[in-house]
């Protein structure tokens, strides 16, 4: 059993507990922290009548005041929607040309553009538009589908290949031309003489005998969709090859990738996610981030 006994220097009590020649003094909890943890104790109580306080399971004790931060998080949202009403209406039924020119709109657009883009585009296509492997880059002034304000909207509002959209643009999913399913399937050899071929057009390194050979196997198979110089074509999606600038890679094991599985990126349909002023806005936005057409 602890011994007790008082200390000598100071008069109080010790609890009985010593650790190395030092020992505990039974000093008394000071008043003050007292009350104050007796007020913490009384405001807890009060706290737990008056605000949602206790989970249970798939509901809360609601409080009698019934208040919750949910509530006054939508009351912010539909606040400051209030105070936005003027500039979304107007946008709502002004044309895309009509918001560039006239300098508070356009700069209510950005805004808003810049906001939307970030909760919605910046996963795919990165928090500047410089786009990942498989997501174009929107800052560069290269444009699968068109990059004029209208282009840029449709493709917000109606997607690229979207299965819920009946105004997508479908264009033409590159073909797998090492599968049977292709127009007319190539061999190994051929399509790593096409590579070299697409390799050449963007000055890249290539094999010259293997670019010659993939010259006409592009110009009977790839032209078609691509173009006869690999000039691209905007009304099918299909990029342009002697640019330098690459949707999944440039390097030739990532083309021969592309040629022999194939590609078909889907864009979202937006126009069931956001109303049509947000997409003007984001439309504007993104026609800004590449200088646009």
């Amino acid at each position: 059993m602890a011994k007790q006994e008082k200390d000598p220097v100071s008069g109080v009590e010790t609890t009985g507990h010593e650790w190395d020649g030092i020992k505990e003094l039974n000093n008394p909890v000071p008043r003050w922290w007292l009350y104050i943890f007796y007020v913490c104790c009384a405001w807890s109580l009060v706290y737990w009548v008056l605000y949602p306080a206790w989970p249970m399971g798939t509901w809360h004790t609601a409080g009698i005041l019934g208040w919750t931060q949910r509530v006054e998080v939508e009351q912010k949202i539909a606040d400051a929607k209030k105070a936005q009403s003027g500039f979304t209406d107007r946008i709502a039924s002004s044309s895309l040309d009509d918001i560039r020119k006239a300098p508070d709109l356009l700069n209510f657009a950005l805004a808003g553009g810049k906001a939307a883009f970030g909760v919605n585009c910046v996963p795919c296509h990165g928090a500047g538009g410089q786009g990942n492997p498989g997501f174009p880059n929107l800052a560069d002034d290269k444009w699968l589908w068109g990059g004029t304000l209208a282009d840029i909207y449709t493709t917000i509002k109606h997607g690229i290949r979207a299965t819920d959209d009946a105004e997508t643009r479908p264009g033409v999913a590159m073909p797998a031309w090492a599968t049977d399913s292709a127009p007319a399937k190539l061999t190994a050899a051929q399509i790593s003489d096409v590579a070299d071929y697409v390799l050449s057009l963007s000055t890249k390194t290539a094999d010259a005998a293997g670019a010659t050979r993939g010259a006409p196997i592009f110009a009977e198979n790839c032209a078609a969709c691509h173009g006869d110089k690999a000039q691209g074509n905007q009304d099918m999606g299909a990029p342009a090859l002697s640019d330098g600038i690459w949707l999944y890679g440039g390097d030739k094991k990532t083309l021969v990738e592309t040629i022999s599985k194939g590609r078909a990126g889907v864009m979202p349909s937006w126009t069931k996610r956001l109303d049509d002023p947000t997409i003007k806005q984001l439309a504007v936005y993104v026609h800004e981030l590449g200088g646009g057409k």
